[in-house]
């Protein structure tokens, strides 16, 4: 992948659906693995995923998803979460870029729970990226834009279709679209391959950090999780973390 644009080449699509936003007690009800292949999707692996816990009615009224029907349809929770880092291992063998919005979340949440069902995290496992965030793409390439940064913003900003939103899948192919998009907006992006790409998103993640912590301590607000600055895989222990965002 490289000269003639990473886009052109094979991505893959990835997000969950979770009992809640904690990336390191939450898990998922649902997840999506969409591959793409210059710019088509061939195919889609969308599965509902039992908790094993209740899902709370506040986040039931965002995706949809009753802990009844999870518990009635959904694969149990270690056969999705080996899944899914299957997946994931494959796809860092082959150079692959997992892409989506705000993946920090969804891929902690699939690192912690590989730690505490086998011992062993991502990356001990052998995953080393690369991943493509829209997220921290779009906060570096158009910052000064004002207005929240979710997919669905992202995709009115970059004029993308977001068939459901808090569908796992359509979310997962939005995501695909909103950086096809991006690209084309920003050509440079383009012009970097995906391992560039991942190294310069680890960089800007920390320096976007570094800047919304000053922000917070000028307005008087909490210090953040030192974590929040590991990208694209947050430690679960905050004590593991070696950069201390609140230096």
């Amino acid at each position: 992948m490289a000269d003639e644009g990473w886009q052109q080449g094979e991505l893959l699509g990835f997000d969950l659906e979770t009992t809640g936003v904690d990336r390191f007690s939450d898990v998922p009800v649902s997840f999506a693995l969409v591959t793409m292949r210059a710019g088509v999707v061939v195919d889609r692996r969308l599965h509902l995923v039992d908790p094993g816990r209740d899902i709370p009615p506040t986040v039931t009224a965002i995706h949809g998803i009753t802990v009844e029907r999870a518990c009635r349809e959904g694969l149990a929770l270690e056969h999705a979460v080996e899944i899914v880092t299957d997946a994931l291992l494959s796809a860092s063998d082959g150079g692959v870029a997992v892409t989506g919005v705000n993946l920090a979340f969804d891929l902690t949440i699939i690192d912690v729970l590989n730690r505490r069902l086998w011992g062993s995290g991502l990356v001990d496992q052998g995953w080393s990226g690369p991943v493509i965030d829209a997220l921290i793409l779009d906060r570096q390439f158009d910052g000064p834009r004002r207005g929240r940064r979710t997919l669905s913003d992202l995709c009115l900003e970059y004029e993308v279709t977001l068939a459901a939103p808090h569908d796992a899948g359509a979310d997962a192919e939005a995501a695909l679209d909103v950086v096809g998009s991006m690209c084309r907006r920003f050509p440079e992006l383009a012009r970097l391959t995906v391992a560039e790409l991942h190294r310069a998103q680890e960089g800007w993640h920390h320096e976007w950090m570094d800047r919304y912590r000053d922000w917070r301590r000028a307005e008087g607000m909490a210090e953040l999780d030192p974590r929040d600055w590991s990208w694209p895989v947050a430690p679960e222990g905050a004590d593991d973390q070696a950069h201390l965002g609140a230096a």
